[in-house]
């Protein structure tokens, strides 16, 4: 059996735990359950991590990143219309794969409300930096106009809530979203905002 590395074990620690804080949230989810499902010991996750906050910072930049870059990939080479619906399609296409980027995400920013009422930045600063990452990786596609960029990203947050509380694909809420943004099998009706 071929050990890993030092840097292959953190990234497997970084999808382990975003599976398990997508679950159970920073409170709620223990060190334990993430060095479990990795194969590790808890002090061994220590020595990769220094605290369980940062074990959760590594997760939610990650989920942040990998948003970016699905809009990036999807993005490449067009612009309007044609990128929104690319982003759109590719971005329902990856929650509806992966369901812990999804949760993944929400938790974040219930620890992100959490943190800041405590009075600790940190998680607020990174969130709100990777977050504005994926706006930029939006925004010049779209033409670089700020209501087009809005209007995606509230589409986006939206598709995330009603997908969080799993609207069923046929359910009339979708009928106004963007059909790219619509789980498949929704509805044909759906049109473009104007």
């Amino acid at each position: 059996m071929v050990r890993m590395s030092a840097e292959e074990r953190r990234e497997s620690v970084i999808r382990a735990a975003m599976s398990e804080f997508a679950r159970g949230g920073y409170y709620g989810t223990s060190t334990e359950a993430i060095a479990k499902r990795v194969g590790v010991s808890q002090p061994y996750l220590f020595r990769l991590f220094p605290s369980k906050k940062a074990i959760f910072l590594a997760a939610s930049a990650r989920c942040l990143e990998d948003t970016r870059k699905v809009f990036e990939k999807a993005s490449e080479g067009l612009r309007g219309e044609e990128a929104l619906h690319a982003m759109a399609t590719a971005y329902s296409q990856l929650i509806a794969d992966d369901p812990d980027k999804l949760q993944m995400q929400l938790q974040t920013y219930v620890a992100v409300a959490a943190a800041e009422a405590a009075g600790d930045h940190e998680f607020g600063e990174m969130v709100r930096a990777g977050w504005m990452e994926i706006w930029e990786a939006a925004h010049l596609p779209l033409g670089a106009d700020v209501k087009e960029t809005t209007t995606f990203m509230a589409y986006g947050m939206l598709v995330n809530i009603l997908s969080a509380m799993e609207f069923p694909a046929d359910h009339r809420v979708w009928e106004g979203l963007y059909l790219s943004a619509q789980p498949k099998g929704g509805s044909a009706r759906a049109q473009s905002p104007s």
